[in-house]
Formats: C-alpha cells, sequence, structure tokens
C-alpha cells in the first residue's frame, strides 16, 4: 500500500471553534515555508475534517483561511455567506472563505460534512467527488498531498506494492508526493489535493 491509511475510528475528536459543535481532524499539516516565514500561530496550514452540524447558525470565523465544505450526510443546508445564500447539495462541494460572515441554515434535519481548509498564501485546497465503477488510477505529484475519503461502502486502494486495502465509510487514505494510488469497487470517494502555494 502506498499511502497511510486513516481510519474513521482513530479520528481526533475536537470542540469547534465557536463551541456549537464537534469535528473530528482526519489529517493536518504544514507546508514548508522559505526561510523566515511566519509559521502558522494555531498549528496548521492545511487542515481536513469532519464536522456534525445538529442545528442551523454561525460559523466560526477563520481569518485568513479558505474552506471548502462537501456535504457527505443529509438532505441539503444553505449557507449564507457575507449575506448571498448558497444552496449546498449532498457531495458537491462548495468554496467560500473562512474571513466572511458564515451562517447555516438546516433543509431537512442533522448533516454530516467535509471541510477543507487552507491557509490563504500558504497553501490551497482543491475537492472534488469521483464516482468509482471499476478500477481507477489517482496520481499524486512532486509537493502534493494527497487524500482520498470512502464516502460510500464498498471501495479499496491499492499502491505501487500490489496490496489492497479495504476502506469504510470515511476511512481515507493519505498519500504525500509521487505516488499512484489504483482505487476499486463500486461507490465514490472525496478526492482533496493539497498543494504549496507558489
Amino acid at each position: 500500500m502506498g499511502g497511510d491509511v486513516l481510519r474513521w475510528s482513530d479520528y481526533r475528536s475536537m470542540p469547534w471553534k465557536n463551541g456549537g459543535g464537534v469535528t473530528r481532524e482526519v489529517a493536518s499539516g504544514v507546508v514548508r515555508a522559505p526561510l523566515g516565514a511566519v509559521e502558522p500561530v494555531d498549528g496548521f496550514d492545511w487542515r481536513v475534517s469532519i464536522a456534525d452540524v445538529d442545528a442551523g447558525g454561525a460559523f466560526s470565523s477563520f481569518p485568513g483561511i479558505d474552506r471548502v465544505i462537501t456535504l457527505i450526510e443529509g438532505e441539503g443546508m444553505v449557507l449564507t455567506v457575507d449575506g448571498v445564500p448558497e444552496v449546498v447539495s449532498p457531495l458537491s462541494p462548495f468554496a467560500f472563505s473562512g474571513d466572511a460572515e458564515t451562517d447555516c441554515r438546516l433543509e431537512a434535519g442533522a448533516v454530516r460534512d467535509l471541510n477543507a481548509m487552507t491557509r490563504r498564501g500558504r497553501a490551497s485546497a482543491q475537492v472534488r467527488v469521483v464516482t468509482v465503477t471499476s478500477e481507477a488510477g489517482v496520481r499524486c505529484d512532486e509537493g502534493e498531498v494527497l487524500l482520498i475519503m470512502a464516502a460510500t461502502e464498498g471501495i479499496t486502494v491499492g499502491g505501487p506494492d500490489g496490496r489492497e486495502t479495504a476502506l469504510g465509510r470515511l476511512d481515507c487514505v493519505r498519500q504525500e508526493g509521487p505516488g499512484v494510488l489504483a482505487l476499486r469497487g463500486d461507490g465514490a470517494v472525496a478526492e482533496i489535493r493539497i498543494t504549496a502555494a507558489s
């Protein structure tokens, strides 16, 4: 197996910044910065987490952070970002600024979402949901961190050594630097790519 397997049962739980709920951290990191660059005060340049949202309300403010949110359970929610309402549909990534005043309204009960957060000027994230119907190879390039999270059951991942690992729902594989992860099965995954700012 080429990447590190991260299991749902091992994710670290922590309270939201505003105290309104709980998030589970999947992975986080600091990018290599030029000599003399200021290190992040809260310990990360990028972070991927899963949050349970049981009720509507204000989102925590994260100045200097860009966010991509993807609904992975539930029927939908509306985020009002700086006064503009945006419908967030299941498995459709939505990017917005952590600086923005953001409020959430749930459409049909509690939801669970995947959050990719990056420090502006230090890192960026791209998130997409990929349907796996048989076999697909996903490449990670030099300088990238690639996380593949199983959005459904029925996904296995293999690395260059030929070994395969079954992923439970919301388990993840993390690959840093060059390599190819082979996905097999019938389901969907979230592909999260983190790159250092140029």
